[in-house]
This record gives C-alpha cells, structure tokens and sequence, in this order.
C-alpha cells in the first residue's frame, strides 16, 4: 500500500489527511483517512516548520498504517545538499522503512533543474525530491500517477480532504 499525504492549518488548528492506493495509475484511492488536530501553536521563527511530522506520525498510528510509500505534499530536502525538510524527517522518523516522495508546487529561487518534473499539458514544473528510493524512480513514479494537469488526481484528493471540503 503507498498513501498520499497532505496537512492543511487553518488558524489554531489543522487536518490531516491521506489517500491510499495501489497502482500509480489510480484515479481514485482505496480508502481515505483524516485526523482533525483541535490546538496548534505557532510555528518557532526562523525555523524549520516541522508541526505536522508528528499530526501525519499519529494518523498513521491511529489507522495501523505502514505503508510501503508515501507521497508527500512538499519537500523531502529543501535544496541539492539534501538539508532535510519535513518529508525527510517523516522516513527517518519511521526507520527508515517508508520511502518518502515530496511533490512541491514551487522550488525556491535556487532550486536545481534535476528535481524539476514537467507532466502533460503544463509549463510550470512540480519540484520532486525523495528519500528511500533513486530520484529518477520517484519522478516516474509521480508522472505516471493519473490526470492529466500539472498535479496529481490523488494529491488534488488529498488537499481536499485536508481542507475538510471532501469527507475522509
């Protein structure tokens, strides 16, 4: 099983969502999951923004999840030298046994052109970074998840539920 994971913060508090699937070609998942987070702090200034890891830890508990993947609303590593962003610190928070795929909509200025990944019909490429599996499989693995616009059916799904706009 692989999921794909999204968190949205709506003032002082926040949903987490994930969508499971099977087949990277999958236009809808196999089951849907949310955790309503009901107190949020603000984040440390000047730091890493890492509130979520333990809302997206707690869903996968709470559900008896262990996926094989998942796919990551965001970033893995924030730049070339890997410096660890929150879908780094989810894989090394469960071992090490889940690889982490991070799908962001938009890099930072310096962002390299290798993590850069161009679906059909669209210019503006998605930013992929991963960890627990090679670069060039996590971006064929996300250019071949289903629809046919810039980001994917199962990460539009996941963005909603988080939202709470569509029932886990």
């Amino acid at each position: 099983m692989k999921l794909v994971m999204d968190f949205q913060i709506q003032g002082d508090t926040a949903r987490v969502a994930a969508v499971a699937f099977d087949d990277w070609v999958a236009f809808e998942g196999t089951k849907n999951y949310s955790l309503r987070i009901e107190h949020v702090e603000k984040p440390a200034k000047g730091e890493l923004d890492l509130r979520a890891l333990p809302w997206l830890v707690q869903l996968l508990d709470a559900n008896r999840l262990q996926p094989e993947l998942i796919v990551l609303d965001g970033f893995v590593h924030l730049d070339a030298q890997e410096t660890p962003g929150l879908g780094r610190r989810l894989h090394d928070t469960l071992g090490g046994r889940t690889a982490v795929i991070g799908v962001a909509k938009t890099g930072f200025k310096d962002t390299p052109e290798q993590f850069e990944l161009h679906r059909e019909e669209e210019t503006a490429p998605l930013v992929i970074t991963c960890a627990g599996i090679d670069l060039g499989a996590a971006k064929a693995r996300v250019r071949m998840m289903h629809g046919r616009k810039r980001v994917p059916t199962l990460l539009k799904l996941a963005a909603r539920i988080a939202k709470g706009s569509v029932d886990a």
